[in-house]
Formats: C-alpha cells, sequence, structure tokens
C-alpha cells in the first residue's frame, strides 16, 4: 500500500553558498540503532527555492515513481528555509528521532556536517552506481572529504563574464579575451560613460573576486597534515588579489561606492542598466532578463590571463545526502540516488534551470539552451572549490575575503600586508 505525500512549505531564497553548522560531533549521530528498515515512511528535507511550484512538481514525478517502486514505502517531503537550515539541521544531528533520512544541503557545507558526525559515508554505495562515472571531478569534491563521499551532486552553478552588446558595440570594444582586456574595456566603458561602472565588482563579493586569484596561479589554501594552511599570502595569489582590486577607483568602479558591494549588489547594478560588465552566474539570468537590460547584454565566460584561457571558476551548487541517523538507509540511498539521479538533474535544469553535474545530461542541457553555454565551457575548463574543512564556514561568516579586500581598496593596507593578515585569521580558524 503508498502512502502519502505530505509536502509543507516555507518561503525562502535559495544559497549557494552556505555557513556549515557549529559545533562538536554528538554521540547520537551513530544513530539508527544498526536498523535499515525496508517499509515505513522516509523524511525529506530539501530547500525551498523562490518560486518553488516546478522544484515541487519534479519532486512529486520522483517520489512517486519511487513509491511505485518499493511497496509499502511513504515519502514524506518538507522544503525548509536556507537562512535558518544550520541551526535546524544541527538539531536533527543531535535529535535522531525528529531528524529526516535524507536532506539537501549546501556544497560549502559538507565538511561541518561531516565533522559534526551528522552525514553518512556513501562510498560504497557511489561506486557501485553506474551514473556515478559521469559525476565531473569538482562536483564530486564537493561531497568528498578525506577521500569518502558523504552525499551526491544535485546541482551546479557557476560565474561568467555579463556585458552590455549594446554599449560594446556603441564604443567597437571586443569581447574581452583576458583580464587585462577585462580592465580595458572597464576602463572605456567608464571614460564614455561616467554614469556606469566599467565592470561592477565589490569588495564583499567574495566569489567574484575568487576567479582573479586562481586565474594567476593562486590558491586559498594548501593542505597541510590533515588539515590546511592558508595560501592567501603567497606571490600568486597576491597577484591575483591585486588584478581584482585594482578594478577599485575612479576609472572603473570607485572604493567609496564598491568596497561595501555584495554579489547581489553588482548583479542588480547591471541588471539595472549601471554596469558595462558583471561576473555573474547562471542562476542570475532571470534578474537580467526582468531588468533594464534585457536584450542587450550576452555572455562569455571569464578569461584567463592568456588568451583562450578561462579563469577557473568557483563551482557552488547543492547535495543530497543521507544522515547517519536514518534507520531506512537502504531506502534513503536509493531515494538520494533518484533525488540526484540524471533524469531528475534534467527536469531540474527545464524546470528551474539548475545545471546538472553530471556532464553527458550537462552537454544536452547546453544543446537546448544556448543560453547556458558559456557557463558549460567554463565548467569543462576546470573549477576550484573552498577548502574542504569545518573552518571554511566560521572563514566565510568571519568575512575574512572581504575584509582583506576592503582594506586594500580603501588605502588602509597595501596587499602585501592586508594578505598576511587575512592568511593569519585563516590559519587560526584551520588551527581550531
Amino acid at each position: 500500500m503508498r502512502m502519502s505525500v505530505r509536502v509543507a512549505a516555507s518561503v525562502v531564497a535559495l544559497g549557494m553558498a552556505g555557513v556549515a553548522a557549529a559545533g562538536c560531533a554528538p554521540s547520537t549521530s551513530e544513530g539508527g540503532g544498526g536498523k535499515d528498515d525496508r517499509s515505513g515512511t522516509l523524511r525529506v528535507w530539501l530547500f525551498r527555492e523562490v518560486g518553488n511550484k516546478p522544484k515541487e512538481k519534479v519532486v512529486r514525478d520522483v517520489v512517486d515513481r519511487f513509491e511505485k517502486k518499493h511497496d509499502g514505502v511513504g515519502v514524506d517531503v518538507q522544503y525548509i528555509p536556507v537562512d535558518s537550515r544550520a541551526e535546524k539541521i544541527k538539531g536533527a544531528f543531535n535529535d535522531p528521532g525528529s531528524a529526516p533520512d535524507v536532506i539537501e544541503y549546501g556544497n560549502t557545507d559538507t565538511a561541518g556536517y561531516v565533522a559534526d558526525g551528522g552525514l553518512a559515508d556513501v562510498s560504497k554505495d557511489l561506486k557501485s552506481w553506474d551514473a556515478a562515472k559521469d559525476i565531473d571531478p569538482t562536483a564530486r569534491r564537493s561531497v568528498s572529504v578525506e577521500g569518502k563521499q558523504y552525499g551526491a551532486p544535485l546541482f551546479v552553478g557557476v560565474r561568467a563574464l555579463y556585458y552590455r552588446t549594446d554599449v560594446f558595440e556603441e564604443l567597437d570594444i571586443e569581447p574581452p579575451r583576458t583580464l587585462d582586456e577585462v580592465a580595458d574595456a572597464a576602463h572605456k566603458v567608464r571614460a564614455a560613460h561616467k554614469d556606469m561602472y566599467g565592470i561592477a565588482v565589490g569588495g564583499s563579493y567574495t566569489y567574484g573576486a575568487m576567479p582573479y586569484l586562481w586565474a594567476h596561479g593562486g590558491e586559498l589554501a594548501r593542505k597541510k597534515g590533515e588539515g590546511f594552511a592558508s595560501a592567501l599570502d603567497t606571490a600568486a595569489a597576491k597577484k591575483g588579489i591585486r588584478a581584482y582590486t585594482e578594478l577599485f577607483g575612479d576609472d572603473n568602479c570607485p572604493a567609496g561606492k564598491c568596497a561595501q558591494m555584495t554579489g547581489n549588489d553588482v548583479v542588480e547594478a547591471f541588471a539595472g542598466g549601471k554596469a558595462g560588465m558583471v561576473v555573474g552566474g547562471d542562476f542570475n539570468r532571470q534578474a537580467m532578463e526582468d531588468g533594464k537590460v534585457k536584450g542587450d547584454y550576452a555572455v562569455v565566460p571569464l578569461p584567463g590571463t592568456e588568451k583562450g584561457e578561462i579563469a577557473p571558476a568557483f563551482a557552488g551548487g547543492n547535495n543530497i545526502g543521507v544522515l547517519k541517523s536514518s534507520s531506512h538507509r537502504s531506502l534513503a540511498v536509493a531515494l538520494m540516488k533518484e533525488l540526484a539521479g540524471k533524469r531528475t538533474q534534467a527536469q531540474l535544469f527545464d524546470a528551474m534551470g539548475f545545471l546538472p553535474t553530471f556532464t553527458d545530461t550537462r552537454k544536452e542541457a547546453a544543446r537546448k539552451e544556448p543560453f547556458v553555454k558559456p557557463f558549460v565551457e567554463t565548467l569543462d575548463a576546470g573549477t576550484e572549490f573552498v577548502p574542504t574543512s569545518p573552518a571554511w564556514g566560521e572563514i566565510d561568516a568571519s568575512q575574512v575575503l572581504p575584509g582583506m579586500f576592503q582594506q586594500i581598496v580603501s588605502g588602509k593596507q597595501g596587499v602585501d600586508g592586508a594578505a598576511r593578515d587575512a592568511a593569519g585569521k585563516m590559519d587560526e580558524a584551520f588551527a581550531k
């Protein structure tokens, strides 16, 4: 007998990068009592999107298929707020009795949730899953901690270079092929249009700044023993930091206005017709279509330091994991594979525009929708990720990188001093 599906909704916008739940691993997280029930109700927590109905429809289809395959099994789906997920999920780790079996979680949360003892190791399950061979390497890294996998990637999001086609045509500017050409184009736009930023940049836009660091050969951190050590104060990293912070100034994006700008701020500036370029995500397309630039923009991969290169982008996104406390482990793993499988990812792309993590599914998505081609090219060129350490949550929440950028663009510190201080703060977090 099939059980009904209950969907409880809460309003929230999706966050691409999260703060890991804090605290020590609770003793209860070993949970499940050794049980592996093959009947009953599976509880699932997924994130609620802005305009969640298309996602709900896809999930209902998955649940319907799953329940037909598993007689006597029901699936209870609850959509939870993203902005309060850390507290809610930590509570679940500490109270297996009310915890879900399967959760959606931000890929930067992985290391923190593993440290808390909440996620089940599904390495063997992925190894025996035929589809897993097509998961792209960065997406696989996003569910991995110390060589073990703690979930299946659900979707990925990356950023590329949006530019104003009408302004570029007016000024006879070609789409930039190097980061130096990005800066040159920005200066030309600003010189011709004093009411516009050449390229909108933000001192609080960490994920827009990272490609500059990586493109110059820099790293956020390096492995050190069983942990990490900051690499912000290396020569290569400082080249990238300098290239990004030099975009703040009256000849492009004045520090007085741009130092505090976030990723949302720079996207809004471009969408509102106030910038010639911006580093934005595939997930920002609707903002552009709803803004003043509709019909007057195009997208190319953010170039690297040399012609023909693409700057490595941060690969954001979400994963599906199984809680260690689940008393339905086999069923939970099977549902994880259904929710994060190729069919579902293709449906979520059609319904929500989420980029698939399977390389073959993603190529088909790009064939169907030309807009995503530069983002797929960016992914295929190789992306980067944040250190897979529970400390990253603290580093991110403490605004270590934005603080560094703001010290530099305000003139309070030079690149060397600001990078050294930021590296010290990162190392303090890694050492805890």
